[in-house]
């Protein structure tokens, strides 16, 4: 929850928002960092107003129905620099769910787990193109190494898979000719 905290705080830091417009810049530009949906979104950010960490006040525009508006206070600057050092600084656990599917991939024929595999291959590599045409180049030094982050997580998954394929293929092969 820490990291979820971490990013709102962090949307914050530059400029007072409403929910929307917060939701809005994760769903657009941050899909490959964050999966934070929009209920996550607002419940957090309802416990960081509780909390004490950011001010919320409404706006009237019009006729718009009227809408809250955040901005972090000085207690959430304080929370902000706490999280993101200790966010920095951990080492953290990754588990990957597809790991349990390699744990059972004796269960399939070799030729379903490399269809499967190629499968896998091809939705990380349409990832991978995407997050590679982005204009990354435009955003902060921190986004561009967040986002660089990920693509080199992505090259190293395309290679792992390509390798397991390649394995799977050379078994198949050596089966065939028995």
């Amino acid at each position: 929850m820490d990291h979820r905290s971490l990013l709102l705080l962090g949307l914050l830091m530059s400029d007072s928002q409403h929910g929307y417009q917060i939701h809005d810049f994760i769903e657009k530009n941050l899909t490959f960092i964050s999966n934070m949906k929009k209920a996550t979104a607002y419940s957090l950010l309802d416990k960081l107003s509780k909390d004490g960490f950011i001010d919320v006040s409404v706006e009237f525009d019009g006729n718009r129905p009227p809408r809250k508006v955040y901005s972090i206070n000085e207690s959430g600057r304080k929370q902000f620099y706490h999280l993101l050092v200790k966010n920095l600084s951990a080492a953290e656990s990754i588990f990957y769910e597809g790991d349990i599917g390699f744990m059972f991939l004796d269960y399939l024929s070799l030729n379903e787990a490399i269809d499967s595999l190629q499968t896998k291959y091809e939705v990380l590599k349409e990832k991978y193109n995407t997050i590679n045409h982005l204009s990354i180049h435009e955003c902060s030094s921190g986004v561009t190494i967040a986002m660089n982050h990920k693509k080199r997580m992505l090259e190293a998954d395309l290679s792992f898979i390509t390798e397991t394929i390649q394995q799977l293929s050379e078994r198949n092969i050596h089966q065939e000719t028995e």
